[in-house]
């Protein structure tokens, strides 16, 4: 399976149409290159209240961005559907009963629409946004094999991805949102034991750029990467696809699912299988 991340720079649009035009066009270029799957980051949607709000506040971008969220997952769902490849919506902040949730929206080729929600939250979103956590892990089943997604700090809670290896996933998407290296390396270094501990894919797809009119996302560090285990048929660093630091250029890359069973089976140690706590398996969404 190819895969495309798009690490998305937070340059304002001037309006709704255009926001929609620019994740258009990197679904076309993607698809263009033979990308499957194209990623986004968490909080990309944020960017679209840069196009009515001017100055940093934080409870009119969040309010603004929810009031667009169903339009833009059916745009996403559009995008999808137009250029026949999965999608991953990066996250987009949701209206769920009477809160609001950190939802990533997972879309197939035929416009099936899912969605990851973030379980757990940082201080930002739970103090200062009042976002709540979500329902939790569940594996989307496609035709390339079972992919999971755990959102940013999700990540760094090894049961969340482990019950989504438990029912099947080989390959995690991790769409982030981290305002200083610190909040990066700590995505990226647990990524990176996730794909060690449960010998599984690994993917980081951060927000990048600074937004000086945003209290939201207003810095944003990190750089797109693909891990893999530390071991035979595997880089012996466990990275197998790295971009620029801080930069919003497409990263292609690929994954064999094969190599993951091949790993679990002849590997020089066999972390998959000598996993000793009980986890439930995550539900399993059919994804087509």
């Amino acid at each position: 399976m190819k895969l495309a991340f798009a690490p998305f720079g937070v340059s304002p649009p001037p309006h709704f149409d255009a926001f929609v035009t620019r994740i258009d066009r990197l679904a076309a270029q993607s698809a263009l290159a033979g990308a499957e799957l194209l990623a986004l980051p968490e909080y990309f949607s944020m960017v679209l209240a840069g196009a009515r709000i001017k100055a940093p506040d934080i409870a009119a971008e969040l309010a603004d961005v929810v009031d667009q969220a169903e339009a833009l997952v059916q745009a996403l769902v559009t995008i999808a559907s137009r250029h026949k490849i999965f999608l991953l919506g990066g996250t987009v902040p949701m209206r769920v009963g009477t809160e609001i949730h950190n939802r990533a929206p997972f879309i197939g080729p035929s416009g099936q629409l899912e969605f990851q929600d973030k379980q757990a939250m940082t201080r930002f979103e739970a103090e200062r946004w009042g976002v709540r956590g979500g329902a939790g892990p569940k594996v989307f089943d496609t035709p390339f094999g079972r992919i999971g997604v755990s959102i940013c700090y999700d990540s760094e809670f090894p049961l969340h991805v482990r019950a989504q290896v438990k029912a099947g996933a080989k390959l995690i998407l991790v769409p982030s949102c981290t305002d200083s290296l610190a909040g990066f390396n700590r995505v990226r270094l647990c990524a990176r034991a996730r794909a060690v501990e449960n010998q599984c894919f690994v993917a980081v797809i951060p927000l990048v750029g600074n937004a000086p009119w945003s209290g939201a996302i207003d810095e944003n560090r990190g750089h797109a990467a693909l891990f893999t285990p530390c071991d035979h048929f595997f880089p012996p660093d466990g990275v197998q696809a790295a971009g620029e630091m801080d930069e919003a250029e497409l990263l292609f890359t690929g994954v064999d699912f094969d190599a993951i069973d091949r790993v679990r089976r002849e590997g020089g140690v066999l972390n998959h299988r000598d996993w000793h706590t009980d986890t439930a398996a995550a539900p399993v969404v059919k994804l087509a």
